[in-house]
């Protein structure tokens, strides 16, 4: 209990009680002078007297009982990361996982009570939150703001409310927003779970919010992005409130997004990485800011990461699909376009119902499937058909094989092939994302004409004519990522499948590590603050 006495003047004569004790008692609040003066603690000329707007006279003498902390609130042990320190505020690096102060459902362990083992002159002022003049959510990391003493916490609290304070937020969000922008949807309470706040118009008892971000980095699919948010008022859950109404959830975010964006991340991907503010005492601005924690860096990173992609391509009879069986043997899911084909073709499916309407059903075999020499006639006498044709059945095609490359990676597949002999001609080097790790089996022409006539039973009209309907073999191979020869000198195509799959995991690691450096530059050379 702290005592004090203060002589009425000349200057004070006439002044409420609450105000005079205000300007004497700098380590409390007038809120709280007012309660300690109705609880019966305040005596004029030794009567006690219980009204805060009581007018002293010149001459009369008051006394007063302060209250210390609460019983209950007491000083704990624990880490604390101090930015910077005077000897009126002070300035954290809060952990995500501790509460800022003490609550019913989290009574202890807070980071008020480390801040009272650290700083026991907080024990000066009233209450549970005593310094506090801010708040982060549980699990959101970040700088934070804290008084010493009750005359800068009133002070500080004044610049918050004069919106004199600015904070900017790093935000890992669902999706890809657009590059900047701003939301200013008012919240209040939500109507049936009162542990959440919610867009709510300002006739049923929302308040006004403003929320700008902007789009400083995003994974090569676009499936996540690092925003720098900046909030001009400072309404509960504001930040996770207006990005998930924007329909980009904050990763990780238990409250305000879906089950499977939750389990993105191990906690709500928000952290609290600049603070600006005049001092309240010196009048210099000061401004702090503080890297995210590396579980963030970790998460996105982990967002870039997806299953990875290769082609396989060629010209007819090169050994793709001896290639893709060797890959198969060392566990990598495959599939062929030309199977893909062949599925399109059989009896009932897309391809032959499309044929059979389009040229009739001398297009079909007794089974209903289409006929190949019959259609292989049809192609070779009208190449505008092949066009028609192919127009028909390559976009069937690409969904097969985006839905097979989407299906392996579900299946938790670190890597997935596909041979698709025309990936180039069909202009799909740019359409599949990640970029898919493109593999060319180079064969000479005289080589593969022979497989084609002895292996296929093909004649050498029509190995020339699907050969001319195809890049050149060395326009084809200079598109590629790696090339691999099988000249039919011994087969050397199970050693190749070994070096393919350690070239893709190095491009892999290789892309990873750039994403890696490029977060940390962001770091290393700051981020732009908002106007």
């Amino acid at each position: 209990m702290k005592h004090v006495e203060v002589l009425i003047t000349e200057k004070s004569e006439g002044q409420r009680l609450d105000l005079i004790l205000r300007d004497n008692a700098t380590e409390i609040s007038r809120s709280a002078l007012r309660k300690v003066i109705a609880s019966g603690h305040c005596r004029v000329d030794g009567r006690v007297e219980t009204r805060p707007d009581f007018r002293a006279k010149r001459g009369q003498r008051i006394l007063v009982d302060l209250p210390g902390t609460q019983a209950g609130l007491k000083p704990e042990p624990g880490e604390l990361n101090i930015v910077w320190r005077d000897e009126c505020l002070v300035v954290c690096d809060k952990p995500a996982g501790l509460t800022v102060h003490p609550c019913p459902s989290c009574p202890d362990k807070t980071l008020v009570q480390r801040l009272l083992a650290h700083f026991p002159q907080l024990a000066g002022q009233e209450g549970m939150r005593p310094g506090i003049v801010h708040r982060l959510d549980k699990d959101t990391s970040g700088l934070l703001l804290v008084a010493l003493d009750e005359q800068t916490r009133l002070a500080l609290s004044q610049a918050f409310a004069d919106h004199r304070v600015g904070k900017e937020y790093l935000a890992l969000v669902d999706g890809f927003p657009p590059a900047d922008g701003q939301c200013a949807a008012p919240l209040g309470r939500h109507p049936t779970v009162k542990t959440k706040m919610t867009v709510l118009p300002e006739k049923q008892g929302g308040r006004s919010a403003r929320t700008r971000w902007r789009r400083i980095w995003s994974t090569p699919d676009q499936r996540a992005s690092l925003l720098t948010v900046c909030i001009y008022t400072g309404r509960t859950h504001q930040i996770r409130v207006h990005l998930s109404y924007l329909g980009h959830p904050i990763l990780g975010d238990k409250l305000y997004a879906s089950k499977a964006i939750q389990c993105l991340a191990p906690r709500q991907m928000l952290h609290a990485w600049r603070l600006d503010f005049e001092h309240p005492h010196t009048g210099e601005s000061m401004s702090f800011v503080r890297p995210p924690p590396d579980d963030m860096a970790a998460v996105a990173l982990n967002m870039s990461r997806r299953m990875r992609r290769l082609v396989i391509v060629g010209n007819p009879g090169s050994g793709k699909t001896t290639l893709a069986r060797e890959l198969t043997v060392r566990g990598i899911p495959v599939v062929s376009a030309d199977d893909l084909v062949s599925g399109l073709y059989a009896p009932g499916r897309e391809a032959a119902q499309w044929l059979e309407r389009r040229l009739g059903a001398d297009m079909l075999a007794g089974d209903g499937s289409v006929d190949k020499a019959a259609l292989f006639g049809v192609l070779a006498r009208n190449p505008e058909f092949c066009r028609e044709l192919e127009e028909f059945v390559h976009p069937w095609i690409r969904d097969a094989v985006q839905a097979f490359w989407d299906r392996q990676e579900g299946e938790g597949n670190a890597l997935a092939a596909v041979e698709v002999p025309l990936y180039f001609e069909c202009g799909w080097e740019k359409i599949f994302s990640p970029t898919p790790f493109v593999v060319g089996v180079r064969c000479p022409f005289s080589e593969r004409l022979r497989r084609l006539v002895s292996a296929r039973g093909w004649t050498q009209d029509k190995a020339i004519l699907l050969e001319s309907r195809q890049w050149s073999e060395e326009r084809k191979m200079a598109a590629c990522d790696l090339v691999v020869d099988n000249n039919g000198e011994g087969n050397n195509l199970a050693l190749e499948s070994e070096r393919i799959i350690q070239a893709v995991g190095q491009r892999q690691a290789s892309l990873e590590k750039k994403q890696a450096e490029r977060l940390a530059a962001l770091w290393e050379c700051g981020l732009p603050s908002f106007d």
